[in-house]
């Protein structure tokens, strides 16, 4: 491996931030504009949940390529292809006139970003030490609150102002940027597969990994249904159910994002020392996920009375999940890094997917009974939530001894 300086650490960290910052804010913004879309298209539950998920559907349908292509060609070029079509994407956005083209749009900006988080942090697998590497995907998880957060209550005001449609043109200027800056700064690849002592690698055997598998119910329910909830269903709940104008919900969202960005602040302060300290991933995961299933748990309970501060406990909860990711990258050899770093990541996309518009098809499918609206998406996180109990039991039933992980610090 060829270690980088702390001074080239920083600069190619913050290239890849800024524009993973784009991406989040890509990803978060379908909650803000859900009002303005449901109106100006008719849009349903199941609607506005399958365009929020069109991005993830896009994320999630690049993810197994993408890791090939990084191990042999590297982040850098790698990403600044995908970022091109994430600015057609954007462009396509605004020029939509019916629900098909927002979707063929959402989709079009989960493939064109799907790169962002896979590339640096495949880099840094190979550039940075292994402690680093926490601190290094927990501060750009706190970078993607940050855009989550731009995504809430300054979209709610630019909005009325500029109109959705230039917004998303300016949004596709910024990606182009960022595209600028990352050709500028990240170092040149050179394909560890294709180095003297390095055997064929594959996705057969991250998927065969005991870790990878014990890993993969509580990536898809636990840390893919918080950014489901997180990107979408928070923000329609604290308008139908807890009765917020839309205002008042980008609020909500700005509160939950920012308790997110200092919630990944905190991680990548104290993953070092909790590394040195001997205390693993899977212990910090098996005390953390309990804390989100009775977080959800209460907000059913709750109903029309859990706001944005119940939501922000149960997404900060979630975050002991945003530590499983860099556990399994450094689970294998840096040669299989991009394969197995992608392929957890599908396994979280698919979740966000499947969850965003599962949440939606039962809400319609549970008013379709009688249920009033608190009662439907009361009884859609119910489900939720008991998915996402047993997925927990799955981990917990992995060996407790770790043994199936090489590496010590997961």
């Amino acid at each position: 491996m060829t270690l980088l300086s702390r001074r080239n650490a920083v600069i190619v960290f913050l290239a890849f931030a800024f524009t993973y910052f784009f991406s989040a804010l890509l990803r978060a913004i379908t909650a803000t504009l859900s009002p303005v879309l449901t109106q100006e298209f008719s849009l349903h539950a199941r609607d506005l949940g399958l365009l929020a998920g069109g991005y993830f559907l896009g994320f999630a349908a690049t993810q197994l390529p993408l890791g090939t292509w990084l191990d042999r060609h590297g982040p850098k070029k790698v990403i600044l292809a995908f970022l091109g079509v994430a600015v057609a994407g954007c462009v396509a956005f605004s020029m939509a006139t019916s629900f098909a083209g927002l979707l063929l749009a959402r989709i079009l900006c989960g493939v064109g970003v799907s790169a962002c988080l896979m590339a640096p942090l495949t880099g840094f697998r190979r550039w940075l030490e292994p402690a680093v590497q926490l601190r290094a995907n927990s501060w750009m998880l706190m970078t993607g609150s940050l855009g989550m957060v731009a995504s809430t209550l300054p979209v709610q005001w630019l909005v009325p102002w500029m109109g959705w449609r230039a917004l998303f043109w300016g949004l596709a200027g910024l990606v182009l940027l960022s595209m600028v800056i990352l050709a500028w700064k990240v170092p040149a690849w050179v394909s560890v597969s294709a180095q003297p002592g390095h055997g064929p690698a594959s996705y057969a055997s991250v998927w065969r990994h005991p870790y990878f598998r014990r890993m993969v119910p509580v990536g898809f329910f636990s840390y893919g249904g918080m950014i489901a909830i997180q990107t979408l269903w928070a923000g329609p709940w604290m308008v139908q159910v807890a009765g917020r104008t839309p205002t008042e919900a980008a609020s909500g969202l700005f509160v939950i994002n920012l308790s997110m960005l200092c919630a990944f602040w905190t991680w990548g302060l104290v993953n070092p020392l909790l590394a040195r300290r001997g205390i693993t991933t899977n212990r910090l995961i098996a005390c953390g996920v309990p804390l989100s299933l009775l977080a959800i748990a209460m907000i059913i309970v709750a109903g029309g009375r859990a706001g944005a501060g119940a939501w922000a406990g149960f997404c900060v909860a979630s975050t002991f999940m945003s530590i499983a990711q860099p556990a399994v990258g450094m689970a294998f050899p840096p040669a299989l890094a991009g394969r197995a770093l992608s392929a957890y990541n599908l396994v979280i996309f698919a979740g966000v997917f499947v969850v965003q518009w599962g949440i939606g098809l039962l809400i319609d499918a549970f008013a379709a009974t009688g249920l009033d609206v608190t009662g439907a998406y009361r009884s859609a996180m119910g489900v939720f939530l008991v998915c996402s109990a047993l997925s927990y039991g799955w981990f917990m039933l992995g060996r407790r001894d770790n043994q199936d992980n090489p590496n010590p610090l997961p």
